[in-house]
């Protein structure tokens, strides 16, 4: 029997879709990176507050302090990096939805502009008034409530929310 019969016949066959190796960050120079910008620190994609830089040491590297917050749940972190060594700045995208359905365990039904549905996000947790103000809103009879979706990292998460004026 060929390859090909074998695999017609065999109901274990499985196709399995790899993406196209795209990656989540881009490496930067961290000299380069700005405050109000984002910069990877322990895995977490975050938003710079603030950068201090210190003056070239015994070792002749300029060191860059960032004080950083997370964007998806808030909690800050500290890093030192010479600034003339790389970091890893995350792609971080934003995109608008309308809400059509609220379930009772908070996931949210949302389509776009294009027509295409999403089902599989959550209300927020961080900041944790926003959920509250959405279902508020939602259970007001509220028909036109639109969130805006931030995705880096593999991780999706609503983090504003607006009523049709």
């Amino acid at each position: 029997m060929s390859d090909e019969a074998e695999l017609q016949n065999n109901d274990n066959y499985v196709i399995e879709n790899n993406d196209a190796g795209a990656s989540n960050t881009i490496p930067m120079e961290a000299g380069q990176i700005k405050k109000g910008g984002f910069m990877v620190v322990k895995g977490r994609p975050c938003k710079v507050l603030n950068i201090s830089v210190s003056k070239t040491g015994k070792h002749g590297h300029a060191k860059c302090n960032f004080l950083v917050q997370d964007i998806f749940n808030g909690r800050k972190y500290e890093d030192m990096v010479p600034s003339t060594h790389g970091a890893l700045v995350p792609i971080v995208t934003r995109t608008e939805w309308e809400i059509m359905n609220i379930d009772e365990e908070g996931f949210v039904s949302l389509f776009n502009e294009g027509g295409e549905q999403k089902d599989d996000l959550k209300l927020p947790e961080f900041p944790e008034e926003m959920a509250k103000e959405i279902i508020a809103a939602w259970n007001d009879g509220e028909n036109q409530i639109s969130v805006s979706v931030q995705i880096s990292m593999d991780t999706e998460q609503i983090i504003a929310f607006k009523k049709a004026d």
